[in-house]
């Protein structure tokens, strides 16, 4: 059984991942269908925004596994 400090541990590196994937999920449909994202007329500011995130939730996701592990 895992202590309390491995579960916080391994929720938090889960959660970063999830939020790496949602992203991801995005810019590929932004790049895949980009007339169908009625809402988003600038299909480019779109997709920087979705890698944007994507960066941010992988350096935490690093910083994590590399101060923390």
């Amino acid at each position: 059984m895992r202590n309390l400090r491995d579960k916080i541990y391994h929720a938090t590196k889960e959660h970063f991942r999830g939020h790496i994937e949602k992203h991801v999920a995005n810019a590929e449909i932004i790049m895949g269908n980009p007339v169908g994202i009625g809402e988003h007329p600038d299909v480019m500011e779109s997709l920087e925004k979705e890698i944007e995130q994507i960066a941010h939730y992988d350096d935490l996701l690093n910083a994590l596994q590399k101060y923390l592990q």
